[in-house]
């Protein structure tokens, strides 16, 4: 069994940034899914893709793995580049592009 590790990105609902600080620790199948021929729903045997843990640090998912004998892989967080805006900006002076309609 092997377990992702990533820290999950922000909602694109939301403004905000809860539950992007956290890391989680996700089960990787290696079992199919399999389809029902009635509802056309995927179903599984395997209810350990069902489990997601929690942890404060990547360093606590990453001890949790290790003491648990489980192959483990990081997903890297990408880093936000934030410009800073303000309503003023559109009539500096010093603005590259003419501010028109």
């Amino acid at each position: 069994m092997t377990i992702k590790i990533y820290k999950p990105s922000k909602t694109a609902m939301q403004s905000g940034l809860k539950n992007s600080k956290i890391w989680v620790a996700e089960y990787i199948s290696d079992i199919d899914t399999t389809t029902d021929f009635l509802m056309g729903w995927n179903s599984s045997a395997d209810t350990q893709t069902q489990i997601k843990l929690f942890f404060k640090t990547k360093e606590q998912a990453i001890n949790w793995a290790q003491k648990n004998n489980y192959q483990f892989y990081v997903e890297e967080p990408k880093v936000r580049k934030i410009k800073i805006k303000s309503y003023a900006s559109n009539f500096d002076i010093k603005r590259k592009e003419p501010w028109t309609h």
